[in-house]
């Protein structure tokens, strides 16, 4: 977390999926209700399975069964957001010898073959593991890799098949990003950024913590992120120092206080995150500009020391060495 100053800055506008408009007039993002698909050239997805095959081989696996839903995206383009933490939209096979599978239900099977050869769907119904679990033994012959931190113990004894936990198979390809990712975190990052500009002129005495948290998420959301990273963080006073502090419709804004805003956008599939606490009032306190300046003192110190290579825990300690 860091304090930052900030300009008035001009609104930016992204390229959206589809657009509608308020009752107002305003342009609104348009998206199909928990469906996102990303439009990346699908040869990006063929290389990144080509780069999970080389590790199988390595590993003398035969197959990778993937169940992280960011995993599975990130390999096959498919997303769809899993409605809760014991439901999935689907899986994915992929095998030594290319012929990967993607699995879901029949509620998503027009939404995976705009992405898919429908000859490697597999839909299942029912006992879904029962399924997957023959499935596999039909595709495989022999040791399938699995995400050990995606699939209960319950599951693994069900599957009942010659497994061994592959984790960090795909995580390790995901942690250096190719140049398309790239290019979306920076727009992401810069559509948050705008939104930092804007939040002096958000901070009105006698608006709840709550209410700040809406004009936020309105802001990103027409300008063309498609839903929030995570819930907007508001918090005035004292709540700024409470971790995933939940903005409250009874906390009102006043003059002569901090306020801590931490918030992100998700813009062409890819997350921002940024806090900064504003004063709110005409002359902060010299205890909260003594912290500003502190901090971006701090910042300034992590971000020169950045090399390639490091760790973020050696960034980070070159921000906390300069307290």
């Amino acid at each position: 977390m860091g304090f930052q100053k900030f300009s008035a800055g001009s609104r930016i506008r992204a390229e959206t999926v589809g657009i509608c408009r308020s009752r107002r007039g305003k342009r609104l993002a348009a998206y199909w209700p928990a469906l996102y698909i990303l439009h990346m050239n699908t040869a990006i997805y063929a290389r990144r399975r080509e780069k999970v095959r080389e590790q199988l081989r390595a590993r003398g696996l035969d197959a990778l069964l993937v169940c992280n839903a960011a995993n599975r995206f990130y390999l096959s383009g498919f997303e769809l957001h899993d409605g809760q933490c014991n439901e999935s939209s689907g899986r994915l096979l992929i095998t030594a010898d290319g012929k990967d599978r993607l699995c879901t239900d029949a509620r998503f099977y027009e939404a995976a073959r705009r992405l898919w050869d429908e000859e490697r769907i597999f839909v299942y119904a029912g006992d879904t593991w029962e399924q997957l679990r023959v499935f596999i033994r039909d595709a495989t012959r022999g040791v399938t890799g699995f995400e050990a931190d995606a699939v209960s113990c319950r599951v693994f004894r069900k599957l009942g098949l010659p497994l061994a936990a592959a984790d960090g198979l795909v995580e390790c390809l995901r942690t250096v990003k190719e140049p398309e990712e790239i290019a979306a975190l920076e727009k992401s990052c810069a559509l948050n950024h705008t939104l930092m500009t804007q939040v002096p002129s958000l901070l009105v005495p006698g608006r709840s913590e709550a209410a700040l948290a809406w004009e936020i998420e309105r802001f990103f959301r027409e300008n063309g992120a498609s839903e929030l990273a995570f819930p907007v963080i508001a918090a005035r006073g004292v709540n700024g120092a409470s971790p995933h502090h939940e903005p409250s419709e009874e906390v009102i804004l006043e003059e002569g206080m901090p306020v801590l805003v931490d918030c992100g956008a998700r813009l062409g599939r890819y997350c921002s995150d940024q806090t900064r606490s504003f004063w709110l009032g005409a002359a902060p306190s010299r205890e909260f500009s003594t912290a500003l300046d502190s901090v971006l003192s701090a910042q300034a110190a992590a971000l020169e020391s950045a090399r390639p290579g490091m760790s973020g825990a050696e960034i980070y300690a070159s921000a906390f060495a300069f307290f």
